[in-house]
């Protein structure tokens, strides 16, 4: 089945919840490993395997549908590319990068699943856009889902009570609800609880490891982001050296990143791979061993605190494995890293607006009122 449907592929064990034992699988040694392993998870239940949608924007949706209306509450672009669960993965309201057209299409096919499937009160729906822009949909839930506190206090409508009246047999067209767009940015981030696991990695996949979650409100991406950071108890990198080790595919990606961490003022520190395409990009690169290669090493040098920021994107399972010291050590130094070439580019929008604009605060009302000041969204 693999085999026809094509590597990459996602697997998991039927009857789970949270991506319980979730994997995304690159070839037929992992997938016997997988099906070994997971035999005491899935207790004979049957394993799923679904193809897998390589760096595809995953999309979340809550919308409120009284079997004929239909008022899409939000719309939410994760950050992390589909493939990090849905739970760990921070997303942005209004979504920060994609094209009008594919948000009304969005808009367009969220209402035709309302609709025909006669939903009444809540309904959940996760898109996935991938690379030529093609619309694809991974599920719908006509329940709550984890996201509704966090879009009801972006956009100030209580969604919850409204359905519970809803699902009671009201019409969506007595509460005067309008879809309007937002004058502010909301970002919702993850809480980890990694420090308090001795040698947990983490690195983030399909299963969900999150403990919580916490919002950032702003009128720009950038500085939304960064508080939402600051809230997971996390820190933006101010300067100093920036550690890059990345997959081959994210090499391209890499270079732009690095350009962007110099004009930054990073002075950038790679292992090999990275460093070459790096300084075939026009950059200057440190080139630094990883653990396997010897003394001294990235691990050397984190524990030395000679790097002041992480960025490490790894695919198979021996990769992944190889590089777990380095990032358990970046944890336990406080050092800000990102495992995403989407999450570390997030930071440096935070880490550039904050530096233009610095950050202010303001009540949560302010970002509700239709009338808000200048002054009060700030």
């Amino acid at each position: 089945m693999a085999a026809r449907i094509g590597y990459p592929i996602v697997v998991r064990p039927s009857y789970v919840l949270g991506g319980r034992a979730m994997e995304i699988v690159h070839g037929d040694d992992t997938l016997e490993r997988y099906v070994l392993e997971s035999a005491e998870v899935a207790g004979g239940a049957p394993i799923l395997i679904d193809r897998f949608l390589q760096d595809a924007v995953e999309i979340d949706v809550d919308a409120l549908a009284d079997g004929r209306d239909v008022f899409i509450a939000g719309i939410m672009e994760h950050i992390e590319e589909a493939g990090i669960h849905s739970g760990d993965s921070a997303c942005s309201l209004p979504p920060c990068s994609l094209p009008d057209g594919i948000v009304e299409e969005i808009r367009r096919q969220t209402r035709a699943l309302a609709r025909a499937l006669g939903v009444v009160g809540l309904m959940n729906v996760q898109f996935a856009v991938s690379r030529d822009g093609e619309i694809n949909v991974l599920e719908v839930n006509p329940r709550a889902s984890r996201t509704v506190p966090f879009v009801a206090k972006a956009i100030g409508v209580p969604i919850a009570r409204i359905a519970a009246r809803l699902m009671a047999g009201e019409a969506l067209a007595d509460f005067d609800l309008e879809e309007r767009p937002l004058r502010h940015v909301a970002v919702k981030e993850a809480v980890f609880p990694f420090a308090r696991f001795p040698g947990v990695d983490v690195i983030l996949g399909p299963e969900m490891k999150s403990t919580g979650e916490v919002m950032g409100l702003d009128r720009d991406f950038g500085r939304a982001f960064a508080k939402a950071q600051l809230a997971a108890g996390g820190a933006l990198p101010e300067g100093g050296r920036a550690f890059i080790s990345v997959r081959d595919r994210d090499k391209p990606q890499a270079v732009r990143l690095g350009r962007r961490l110099a004009e930054l003022g990073f002075a950038l520190v790679a292992t090999r791979g990275t460093a070459r395409a790096l300084r075939a990009g026009g950059l200057t690169a440190e080139t630094i061993n990883k653990v396997l290669e010897g003394p001294p090493h990235i691990v050397d040098a984190l524990k030395d605190d000679r790097i002041d920021f992480v960025i490490n994107t790894t695919e198979s399972a021996k990769s992944v494995a190889d590089s777990s010291g380095m990032r358990r050590t970046a944890l336990l130094k406080n050092v800000p890293y990102a495992t995403t070439f989407a999450g570390a580019s997030a930071m440096l929008d935070a880490i550039a607006a904050v530096r233009e604009q610095g950050l202010d605060v303001a009540p949560l009302q302010a970002y509700g009122r239709e009338k808000a000041t200048a002054r009060e969204m700030s």
